[in-house]
């Protein structure tokens, strides 16, 4: 079991989460985090500093977007840089919070 970023992280893109990972799992892409998903402890002390509820134990997500967000969370984090330190968020942060089904925003 993991913790995964889902889609709410999209265009907003909180660090909040990244100064209390332990193991500094957390991965920096353009407008999306990820987690190491082979680093993460399940922990869980990210999920409550998300401020958009992106980030989501894996057992709790339905089957297929289980799946789907371990891959894409595995995939990025081997791409993308580590981060550990908080930043801004991005500049529309809030106007994005709540938008669904943000997925094709992705910027890889």
């Amino acid at each position: 079991m993991a913790f995964v970023v889902t889609e709410k992280c999209i265009m907003c893109k909180h660090t909040n989460c990244v100064s209390v990972c332990p193991v500094d799992c957390f991965h920096e892409g353009p407008n999306f985090l990820a987690i190491n998903t082979d680093e993460c402890i399940d922990c869980g002390l990210c999920a409550p500093e998300c401020p958009v509820s992106a980030i989501q134990s894996d057992d709790a997500l339905p089957e297929e977007q289980r799946r789907h967000y371990l891959l894409l969370n595995r995939e990025l984090a081997q791409a993308w840089p580590n981060i550990s330190e908080i930043k801004s968020p991005l500049p529309d942060a809030e106007k994005w919070a709540n938008v669904e089904s943000k997925l094709h925003l992705l910027q890889r």
